[in-house]
């Protein structure tokens, strides 16, 4: 069979000329055959595109909706860039970005079941520095890098100098022993392996490049690079959020003055809890206060979800009145969430409720159970989008409908994709709400928008308010 691997690579390299050049670009703009080379090996080493993925028809239709074009789509649509399946000058240029050696593949997503260390404390050992550097400024990028993880989870980090460690970290050139070969000078920086024996959770760093202590046009900053490679030690993979110290393109930031995202920090909070600090007695929201207002609402299973802060009530609607209601901290009945709730909607049909705390989405499907999360990003949202502020699904229409701001959005959940013409303004389609919504649920057929302390109960299908109330009505107020 090894007759067959030049053929293979000649056809990749046909499909791969098709879907460039048949994209709406100029002949100066057409890309040369580095150019395809670089497109062919950034799908294969971050997206798993095998050979196999090449081999298709010759025309415009079928490179759209192939194996490889699907490959680039998918691309595409984690930088947030428009999902053609084709390569464009944008595309080309995310790829030719420094980054990251670790696939783009999982998203950053948590299971209850994912690997991570087993020990809050864990040894660490730097086998091979580099000459760039002094031993000082090194041990130094590295302590600082720990450092950021530390304060955010509770985790303790100890420096070994000739003991077996969990994380070992070295700088070597091209290929150095683990299956995945550097690539010389920029494209790719750094990988790690995840938690577990042997080679897991090891940092490995590119010793063709130039290192740096500061900001530097021909280098690159050790401590950005190896506080991005040591959250994959600690189980983390990567975030299409622009901003997270998660993302797989090089950004420069100081360590001294660096404060984790608010992604990271819910990531690795997922993994490992928060940090064990003295906690101030909790402030219990006043419910029944003229001027209170609700976080988020969703419908669980027989149950209302009420959400404000760190607490929540739960509203039995199982019998013809109301009949129970129960409360405490939103940890005792979520223990994956450790934030307040911005936004919640439920999929009856699914069993499963989702809740949305700053640039993360969980999946909740028990109550008092561990719960997994993903990235708002993977529903579409451009990158200005920080935070939900209401959603609410349709189960008639099979949308689900989020409120951000003044706008909102519609996702069409059988298609898994944001409805072109969107965002739209609230004022405008939802008239008689005000200007925007901070919660939202679905019951018999009927919705409730929360705007400030009034609930109005929705009529979607004549497009207008049928009454409206107090947001704590449902509290027993």
């Amino acid at each position: 069979m090894e007759w067959l691997w030049p053929w293979i690579q000649v056809l990749c390299f046909l499909v791969l000329t098709d879907l460039l050049w048949t994209s709406p670009i100029s002949k100066e703009q057409w890309p040369r055959l580095e150019d395809m080379e670089l497109a062919e090996g950034y799908l294969r080493r971050f997206y798993h595109m095998s050979p196999s993925s090449g081999p298709q028809p010759r025309n415009r239709r079928a490179t759209a909706t192939s194996a490889l074009g699907e490959k680039i789509r998918e691309m595409q649509g984690f930088f947030s860039l428009k999902q053609t399946g084709r390569l464009d000058l944008q595309t080309l240029s995310v790829m030719r970005k420094h980054r990251c050696g670790v696939p783009d593949m999982e998203n950053y997503s948590f299971y209850p079941d994912q690997i991570k260390w087993k020990n809050s404390t864990i040894t660490y050992r730097v086998d091979q520095y580099t000459t760039d550097l002094t031993q000082e400024e090194v041990d130094t990028s590295f302590r600082l890098a720990l450092k950021i993880w530390s304060d955010a989870a509770p985790l303790k980090f100890i420096k070994v100098n000739h003991d077996k460690a969990d994380i070992i970290l070295s700088f070597a050139k091209k290929t150095h022993g683990d299956f995945f070969p550097f690539d010389g000078p920029k494209g790719v920086l750094a990988h790690a392996f995840a938690p577990g024996e042997d080679m897991g959770g090891d940092v490995h760093f590119d010793e063709d490049e130039i290192w740096t202590m500061g900001h530097s046009k021909q280098g690159y900053n050790l401590f950005t690079v190896a506080a991005h490679e040591l959250g994959h030690s600690l189980g983390l993979s990567h975030s299409k959020d622009p901003s997270s110290l998660m993302y797989p393109n090089y950004n420069y930031y100081i360590g001294a003055q660096y404060t984790l995202p608010q992604d990271d920090a819910l990531g690795i909070q997922a993994l490992y809890g928060k940090p064990v600090r003295k906690q101030d007695p909790p402030n219990l929201p006043k419910k029944c206060d003229p001027n209170f207002s609700v976080d988020a609402v969703a419908v669980f299973g027989k149950e209302i979800m009420f959400f404000k802060n760190r607490y929540m009530w739960l509203r039995t609607t199982w019998t013809t009145y109301w009949n129970r209601l129960r409360e405490g901290p939103s940890s005792t009945y979520l223990p994956s969430i450790n934030s307040p709730v911005d936004a919640a909607y439920d999929i009856p049909a699914k069993g499963v409720t989702y809740v949305f705390t700053g640039p993360k989405y969980w999946v909740v499907r028990q109550l008092k159970k561990k719960s997994h999360f993903g990235s708002i990003y993977d529903y579409g949202f451009p990158a200005r989008v920080r935070n939900i502020d209401a959603a609410v699904h349709i189960s008639e229409y099979g949308k689900t409908f989020f409120f951000i701001g003044h706008d909102y959005y519609r996702y069409d959940e059988h298609r898994r994709r944001m409805d072109p013409g969107f965002p739209r303004n609230i004022q405008t389609d939802w008239p008689g709400i005000g200007r925007s919504v901070d919660a939202a649920f679905e019951l018999q057929g009927t919705i409730y928008l929360f705007s400030g302390t009034k609930a109005y109960n929705y009529d979607y299908r004549q497009n207008r308010v049928l009454n409206q109330i107090l947001a704590n009505a449902w509290l027993d107020c």
